[in-house]
């Protein structure tokens, strides 16, 4: 079982070595509608544990190969703060990441738990969503565990905020007709306003979703930015990068797309000239498969 897959291009955050907290199966708190995981029950606790040890033993072996990272990209299949040994992790590789920074991308379900804004307080950047800032439309969207409330994810990113010294960014992830109303957007306004992140990454479906649901338009998101007010908000949009090649054999291109769906540009970009041979070896083989949305082409491993 891999635990380390990439680098991949970040849009927002450079060149990205993942490390998955979850490599068994989704474990998670949310359901998504725009999730990239197949649907499944949700959890507020890991049945399946992968060990420190076992992680930061990939993690050396991936580091050395793999050089000019910008972020270790903490996730996983779910919720990356369900991972009941996140603290130590952190710690530990704290000791081997040298110059390259941590980043965290959670739900932000669990920041209202102190015990877990401490252990994020470690992080070099902390990346929280925040879909929807109203009881209704956040059920209708994130179709969280029972007993999440939105107020108190709420309240425990102002708490956060106010001592943590990283970068501390929110991502809002509109869906057409769920969580794109008035209502919902003047919510929002109120909310983020009290938080007051570093940064604002506003954006709408760009990967293929586990549910049948549609994206916005780039205008109606910039008429949202706008409504919005005086905030720092980046809308996500997908730009040339000029990155660094890196090399990958045979089995680390299946978990890498296993894991995230590329765009040819993504893999144009990541990949050197043997591990795009490669690449369209696994393509004319079917083990790499394209699959679009929004007039995107993504190539996924089966």
């Amino acid at each position: 079982m891999n635990l380390i897959f990439g680098p991949i291009p970040s849009r927002r955050f450079g060149m990205s070595l993942g490390v998955d907290l979850s490599p068994y199966q989704k474990q998670c708190n949310f359901d998504c509608l725009y999730c990239e995981l197949a649907p499944a029950q949700t959890t507020n606790h890991q049945d399946k544990v992968v060990s420190v040890n076992k992680i930061i033993t990939e993690l050396k072996t991936s580091l050395l190969k793999h050089k000019n990272l910008d972020v270790i990209t903490l996730t996983a299949n779910g919720e990356p703060t369900l991972y009941p040994h996140l603290d130590k992790l952190i710690n530990d590789i704290d000791k081997i990441k040298g110059d390259t920074k941590t980043l965290i991308l959670s739900n932000g379900a669990n920041i209202d738990n102190q015990d877990i804004r401490n252990t994020l307080l470690k992080i070099d950047i902390v990346k929280l969503s925040l879909d929807c800032a109203n009881t209704k439309g956040f059920r209708k969207i994130d179709r969280a565990f029972n007993g999440i409330d939105i107020k108190n994810i709420i309240d425990g990113m102002i708490e956060f905020k106010k001592i943590y010294n990283g970068e501390f960014i929110i991502e809002v992830l509109l869906v057409k007709n769920v969580n794109d109303k008035t209502d919902d957007i003047d919510a929002l306004k109120i909310a983020l306003n009290r938080i007051k992140p570093d940064r604002i990454d506003l954006g709408t479906i760009d990967r293929p979703p586990a549910y049948d649901v549609a994206p916005l338009d780039y205008d109606v998101l910039v008429n949202i930015k706008n409504r919005l007010g005086n905030l720092p908000i980046n809308i996500t949009a997908r730009t040339e990068e000029k990155t660094k090649k890196q090399s990958f054999d045979k089995k680390e291109i299946m978990q890498t797309l296993k894991m995230r769906p590329l765009t040819i540009l993504d893999i144009k970009n990541t990949f050197d000239e043997n591990s795009f041979d490669i690449f369209n070896k696994l393509l004319d083989e079917d083990l790499i498969f394209k699959k679009t949305i929004a007039n995107i082409d993504f190539y996924e491993s089966k």
